[in-house]
């Protein structure tokens, strides 16, 4: 069985950290997107956004580490933003009700 990866690439830019997301977002990957999004929190930005545009998976495990990571975000005074979430996705958080407790921005920014 193959190793599930997940790359990710971190820009800061002006009021806000972007992390682009590639790969899988599971069990075996949630820590690590924990701990980078930690890291960014220690000194908070107004916004992170996780461009997951690159994300061909993401299980239970996955989807509870958003939820945790937003709540953690917003004791930090950041928003937590999805952006460029795919169709997938989009019905996987609409089937488990997440969607709402998630901030998901699919247009393009300017």
């Amino acid at each position: 069985m193959d190793r599930a990866e997940l790359s990710i690439a971190v820009h800061r830019t002006g009021d806000e950290v972007v992390l682009r997301l590639a790969g899988e977002i599971d069990m075996l990957t949630a820590g690590q997107l924990s701990t980078v999004v930690n890291e960014v929190l220690t000194d908070p930005p107004p916004r992170i956004v996780l461009d997951l545009g690159g994300v061909t998976f993401c299980d239970s495990q996955g989807l509870g580490t958003l939820v945790v990571l937003s709540r953690k975000a917003s004791h930090a005074r950041t928003l937590l933003v999805l952006s460029n979430v795919g169709d997938f996705l989009l019905r996987v958080l609409d089937i488990t009700g997440l969607r709402s407790a998630l901030m998901i921005r699919n247009e393009t920014a300017p």
